[in-house]
């Protein structure tokens, strides 16, 4: 007999329960058994495993037998990665907070945004806070140019085009050739700056941090008051990237990176 809560969403409770019976087995399973240990009609179960395989959830064998898919695979995969990064980085971002005396930001890419996931604060009585899951569009932060401008003059104006580059403040770049430049020449230089673009008298300075295919996983930023921001920190910042990417099994040097979108942009 198939339970319902109030609260429950009656296709997702299914979906859960086949995922569930799936993995209870050691090998494929056949829609029959299925059907029997999740108490679901086979045509119900039967369209329902249709929908996983679509979104690769599920997929199925030329005899009919259902196995788990690569999605989940996938998405277990990034949580892996998002928390072998900040177990990697919390020394490191320490280290140049205790050096620069300010705070130091870990994000990483979602779709158009950056979301913060890790900090290390400053002891100063005037500092820069970063909520721990709060987003910024791309092209308002330091880390954000850097990854626009590793994409390419393509991306970049697709993004323009999807986003409409809203602004935060007047310092906010809304243009998209301003944005180009800006981002491919921060890419090419190693580290992009944010004045006062994402928060009025806010200043940023940030790098990528790259995994060991070379990708660029997340991103390291030192944020401070406008008047305090140096742009002598940008050596220190590299160097902590660099330390970073090197934990994560990175080799590749960042001037092939550079070539690469060189190349995308001509």
């Amino acid at each position: 007999m198939e339970l319902q809560t109030k609260t429950s969403i009656q296709v997702i409770d299914r979906m859960m329960s086949l995922l569930h019976t799936i993995t209870s087995y050691d090998g494929p399973v056949s829609l029959k058994y299925l059907s029997a240990d999740t108490g679901l009609h086979p045509s119900t179960a039967f369209r329902i495993l249709a929908a996983m395989i679509d979104h690769g959830v599920v997929c199925r064998t030329d005899r009919g037998f259902y196995l788990l898919g690569t999605t989940l695979g996938q998405l277990a995969s990034h949580t892996y990665v998002d928390m072998d990064i900040k177990s990697r980085a919390k020394v490191h971002m320490d280290r140049l907070r205790d050096k620069v005396d300010e705070t130091v930001n870990l994000t990483l890419r979602q779709g158009d945004e950056v979301i913060y996931i890790d900090r290390s604060l400053s002891s100063r009585m005037m500092r820069v806070e970063q909520f721990i899951g709060s987003r910024a569009p791309l092209h308002l932060t330091a880390v954000g140019k850097m990854l626009l401008g590793e994409d390419g003059e393509i991306f970049i104006r697709q993004y323009s085009e999807r986003t409409g580059l809203p602004s935060n403040t007047t310092h906010s770049i809304t243009d998209t050739e301003i944005l180009i430049n800006s981002a491919i020449d921060a890419y090419k230089r190693g580290y992009a700056v944010d004045n006062e673009e994402a928060e009025d008298g806010v200043g940023c300075i940030g790098c990528l941090i790259y995994d060991n295919k070379g990708m660029a996983v997340a991103g390291i930023s030192i944020s401070s008051p406008i008047e305090r921001r140096c742009d002598s920190w940008s050596i220190d910042l590299q160097d902590t990237a660099m330390r970073i990417s090197a934990g994560l099994g990175y080799r590749i040097s960042i001037s092939n990176n550079i070539k690469n979108n060189e190349s995308r942009t001509a």
